[in-house]
């Protein structure tokens, strides 16, 4: 399966809906509106658009042409203006195939080689141990448990913080 980061654009907007409806919402923040309309596909968009290459990327993963999911790295500001925080999420359909890990692998070398960071980031639901291996698969070490650190549904979650620093 060939697996490319792309850059979003209003061309693949049917694809953002459907990923971000058909993605598994156990493990993932509230923030992320459901249903997902055009209207938030169209708010996401520009809001992309004005931060994209400065601060931040975010990329559509194709598979074999497909969109299958979305990658961020989102700049951070103030102190922590040298760590970005890595993000992703994935169509049901195409989870469990490999295609998280290499897209991470990918987004990861091109964090490292387009922005001034020195340091990615990324916490993750301690159940959500896909999401810890794809991490520890592209050499993210655990570098704490944030106790109790979210709260979904319910339920108090501890957070498993990972990093990678730059070579």
């Amino acid at each position: 399966m060939e697996i490319k980061l792309v850059k979003w654009s209003d061309g693949l907007k049917d694809g953002l809906i459907r990923v971000c409806n058909n993605t598994d919402r156990t493990y993932l923040t509230g923030r992320l509106p459901y249903p997902y309309t055009a209207k938030d596909a169209d708010a996401w968009l520009a809001m992309i658009a004005e931060r994209e290459g400065r601060d931040s990327l975010f990329r559509a993963v194709l598979a074999d042409g497909i969109v299958a999911g979305n990658i961020t790295i989102e700049g951070k500001r103030d102190i922590y203006c040298k760590d970005v925080e890595l993000g992703y999420i994935f169509d049901k359909d195409f989870c469990g195939k490999g295609i998280a890990t290499e897209a991470t692998r990918l987004m990861v070398k091109e964090a490292f080689e387009k922005l001034d960071v020195v340091k990615i980031s990324s916490e993750v639901f301690a159940p959500n141990v896909a999401s810890c291996r794809v991490l520890e698969k592209n050499g993210f070490e655990l570098e704490g448990i944030l106790r109790k650190g979210a709260y979904k549904n319910g339920t108090l979650y501890d957070l498993r913080r990972y990093g990678k620093l730059r070579e």
